[in-house]
């Protein structure tokens, strides 16, 4: 039976977590490059549990400087078997108030230029088509709505992510383009992390929780310090859903989705390498 690992990706404003015991750091190097930092590696409860900053030590990364590629590699070279991402996001929609979380299920990609496979240049031998739908893990991110609804947070259990380039904010005309396609809130780190969680064969779910209404909102303007204030007001709330996640997570038998995240990741791959292989 597979024992199950818990990774934690954490965003803007969300670093560490002082509940971890047992807590060793472990430097990873992976064909893919060097991951944002050391994995912080320990224990929640009995679980394990690893961490990484996205941003690095101390936000040094802008989220186009991120190596996506090199972050999920070394989860998955330690046996990370689900992905529990932090994202600080904008809220395109009005309901969707600022200390929402939103549980993600889909993604527009409006980046340029990231690494988002592990397959050609110098990374996996041959090509992999992975479908992204589902794009997040349908199981994970159901028991991860639940919680919230136990915790009492306001929670949408279910939304779409448009994932900018960054590190700029988006101008007042791209906000409100960007309500007319559908999305729900906005980003800048989701793409490529969640494709390559796929084509890894990794449960992955994405925790939004919104810092803002963006500008689409003329009463609203988007800066830096508001958006790391409301961060800093809610951190506490990311990391009590965590800590009832992660148990949750744990108390259950995740064989077979374990089985079916691996079987999508193999069947993608063509005449080449895969991470199962």
């Amino acid at each position: 039976m597979t024992e199950l690992k818990i990774g934690i990706i954490g965003g803007s404003g969300f670093y560490k977590m002082e509940q971890l015991e047992d807590v060793s750091e472990i430097k990873i190097s992976t064909r893919f490059g060097e991951p944002s930092g050391p994995v912080v590696s320990g224990r929640i409860g009995g679980v394990a549990v690893c961490m990484l900053a996205r941003h690095g030590a101390g936000h040094t990364l802008l989220p186009a400087e991120v190596n996506y590629a090199a972050n999920i590699a070394a989860f998955k070279e330690i046996g990370v078997t689900h992905i529990l991402s932090v994202t600080a996001c904008g809220s395109l929609k009005e309901e969707i108030s600022p200390g929402s979380f939103v549980i993600l299920d889909s993604f527009l990609d409006r980046t340029q230029g990231r690494v988002s496979s592990f397959y050609g240049g110098s990374g996996l031998k041959g090509v992999a088509h992975t479908p992204m739908e589902p794009a997040f893990c349908n199981r994970t991110r159901e028991l991860v709505r639940g919680v919230c609804e136990k915790l009492g947070f306001k929670v949408f259990g279910r939304g779409t992510v448009v994932t900018i380039q960054g590190p700029r904010f988006s101008s007042r005309a791209e906000s409100v383009m960007f309500r007319t396609l559908g999305a729900d809130v906005i980003n800048m780190t989701t793409v490529p992390e969640v494709c390559l969680a796929k084509e890894a064969g990794i449960s992955y779910t994405s925790i939004a929780l919104a810092t803002d209404y963006d500008c689409w909102k003329e009463d609203n303007q988007v800066d830096t310090q508001s958006v790391l204030r409301v961060l800093s007001q809610n951190v506490a709330r990311v990391k009590e859903l965590l800590l009832k996640v992660i148990p949750e997570i744990a108390s259950q038998d995740w064989e077979q989705t374990i089985k079916l995240h691996r079987e999508v990741a193999i069947n993608s791959s063509i005449g080449g390498e895969s991470f199962h292989s």
